[in-house]
This record gives structure tokens, C-alpha cells and sequence, in this order.
């Protein structure tokens, strides 16, 4: 969450009060002075202190959650079992969301928060978040496809994509595997991007999003980021 909505939460006083604060560099975060409301913090992270005196909150929550397929990348949905479905009421928190989006026949790795401003900042162009997937197409993969990939497709509306990376794992006649990078969520992106190859994705896994693996953790499974994992996170944003 923001920082001056942390302290408002925490009681030191309305926006205006707390913005005084930050002018009389009253406030600190990791032992460095700071006079920006908006920064994204995470007391259970980071050594945030106000006049010396540490703000402690247990509030916010972080969870990887691998998603199957048939699982709607939603908060709520008339139709379809969502990914908030998939956490136990227990650990449900208010404001979970996810972040980003999976295609509903899509598996695979999905973060979820309720610290509102942090999702929107991973999902930001400026930080290009590189998001891998495994992808099994029904064709041949040549040894032409990495440079395709590399170059940036272009689809036939005139949209552009960003350069991205493709490792070819398995190739036939009849189905190819690649591990796939790229570092921008166009809709259907990776679908579209094998189309304009030539060949239909007939499975797709993200397996990571940044620094954050799949691992071995089984489908329909989550759990919540390790402390060293959010560290690694807040000092990115």
C-alpha cells in the first residue's frame, strides 16, 4: 500500500498531517529519510519508522498460487470456479486480487495481493516484467522460429510485438515445446505471436513472472511469499 495510506491506517493522522510529517523528515524507511507519500511499503518488509518509533502491520498478503486450467483469472465470475475460489477462506484477506491475467484454459503462475498499488506497479510497462512459459504448438518449430520471435511480431491488425525469446525444447511434424520470455501481457499475446508463425498453441504454462517460479508446487496449490522473496520485490519497485 502507499505509504501516507499506511500511516493514515496506523492512526498518525489525516493525509494533510501525515504529509507534514514527511516534509519535517519525521519518517523513515530502512533507516533512509523519506518525503515521498506515495512509495509502496510493506511494514512486515521493510523498517519503516515514524520519530524513531517502528510501524508494525500484518495486514497485507502475497500469495503464488498455480492455476489450473478452467480457472478464471477474476475476482469473481458467474460461470467459471476464479483463483480467489482457490484460497481458503482463512486466508482470504479484503481487496485479494490478482495480478495480471491467465487465459481461463491457461495454466500456471499467478500472484495475488491485496496491496492494491504494488499489482499495478508490477504490471506497469516501465518495468518490464519478463513472464516465461512453456508452450506446446501443433506443428514444427524451425530453427528459423528463435529469430522470428526475436525480432517482434507483428500481428494482422499492425500490432507490434516487443522482442521475445523463445528456447526450442522439442520439435516434430505434428508438436513442437518451447520455453518462451517476454516482457509486456498483450491480449492472447502468446497465442497470437504462434499464430503469426503458423502453428496453434494447444497448451500453455507460465512458469515464472520475474523472479518468481512455478517450482514444484502442484496445480491448484499456493502459497505465501517467503520474506527473502519480498524483499527482493520491494527493492525493484
Amino acid at each position: 500500500m502507499r505509504l501516507d495510506t499506511l500511516l493514515g491506517k496506523k492512526g498518525f493522522g489525516s493525509r494533510n498531517q501525515i504529509k507534514k510529517l514527511l516534509k519535517s523528515r519525521q519518517v523513515s524507511i530502512d533507516g533512509i529519510t523519506v518525503i515521498e507519500a506515495s512509495q509502496i511499503v510493506d511494514a512486515r518488509v521493510q523498517d519503516i519508522r515514524v520519530s524513531g518509533k517502528r510501524v508494525d502491520d500484518d495486514s497485507l498478503v502475497y500469495y503464488l498460487l498455480h492455476k489450473p486450467a478452467g480457472v478464471v483469472t477474476a475476482n469473481r465470475d458467474q460461470n467459471h470456479q476464479t483463483v480467489l475460489d482457490l484460497i481458503a477462506p482463512k486466508d482470504r484477506k479484503e481487496g485479494l486480487y490478482p495480478v495480471g491475467r491467465l487465459d481461463r484454459d491457461t495454466e500456471g503462475l499467478v500472484l495475488l495481493t491485496n496491496n492494491g498499488p504494488l499489482g499495478f506497479r508490477l504490471l506497469h510497462p516501465k518495468h518490464h516484467v519478463t513472464k516465461t512459459y512453456v508452450v506446446e504448438a501443433n506443428g514444427f518449430l524451425d530453427t528459423d522460429a528463435p529469430e522470428f520471435f526475436k525480432a517482434g511480431v507483428t500481428f494482422l491488425d499492425g500490432t507490434t510485438c516487443q522482442p521475445a525469446d523463445l528456447d526450442i525444447l522439442e520439435s516434430s511434424p505434428t508438436l513442437s515445446k518451447a520455453k518462451l520470455r517476454i516482457r509486456e501481457g498483450k491480449f492472447h499475446q502468446v497465442k497470437k505471436m504462434f499464430l503469426a508463425y503458423g502453428l496453434k498453441v494447444v497448451y500453455l504454462q507460465r512458469i515464472a513472472f520475474g523472479d518468481f517460479d512455478l517450482g514444484d508446487l502442484p496445480v491448484g496449490h499456493y502459497r505465501p511469499l517467503e520474506k527473502k522473496e519480498l524483499v527482493e520485490l520491494f527493492s525493484k519497485i
